[in-house]
């Protein structure tokens, strides 16, 4: 991951600077929201940026955006992300305005999931990309969201968890590319509704 951002870093014209990525998203209270969420977002978003053809400069905006989204994270929805797009800004050296603003704006995309930037609406489909996953595959997922939401007992989880299910549920369209779509959105519908049936 260091060597992702360390590259889109110098793409964009910067001096690289990860400052503690690695170490924050190895915290030992990081169930669901490490290193293998980031790297699979990484991933995702960058599969999608090859179907729209971004450019270079676009693609090293995303790619930070994706290393930066969860970078702080403890369970605070809202905070967390802010705090995230902060710790961004403060690692991003050397880059114009303009860039830095445009990898705050997708991290900041990621509280509310929408936006009119193209750029984040392939970032907020590769972070919900899980939800279209094989069924073992988002079963653990739920699982460890759980664990990060362990300070809520049980009847508090269920009443919580469902509100988050069904509003996913009542969506119109869970992904916003085309792509996304194709790829996730029938598969997301069935790993939800099951996950809400077993509350």
């Amino acid at each position: 991951m260091k060597r992702i951002w360390d590259d889109a870093v110098r793409t964009l014209g910067g001096t690289p600077d990860a400052g503690d990525l690695m170490e924050r998203y190895a915290e030992p209270h990081r169930a669901y929201h490490n290193t293998f969420h980031v790297m699979s977002v990484v991933r995702d978003s960058s599969e999608l940026a090859d179907v729209f053809a971004f450019t270079a400069e676009e693609r090293a905006i995303l790619a930070l955006a994706a290393c930066a989204h969860d970078v702080i994270y403890d369970s605070k929805p809202g905070d967390d992300e802010r705090a995230s797009a902060a710790w961004a800004r403060e690692r991003l050296h050397g880059l114009e305005e303009a860039h830095v603003a445009r990898v705050e704006s997708l991290v900041l995309a990621t509280i509310t999931h929408s936006s009119d930037d193209p750029l984040a609406h392939v970032l907020l489909d590769a972070d919900l990309a899980i939800l279209g996953s094989e069924p073992e595959h988002y079963d653990r997922y739920s699982q460890a969201v759980r664990q990060e939401y362990a300070q809520y007992d049980d009847s508090q989880w269920r009443v919580g968890r469902a509100k988050v299910l069904k509003t996913l549920l009542d969506r119109e369209g869970l992904f916003v590319t085309e792509p996304a779509r194709q790829l996730w959105d029938a598969a997301a519908r069935i790993n939800l509704a099951r996950e809400l049936q077993a509350l």
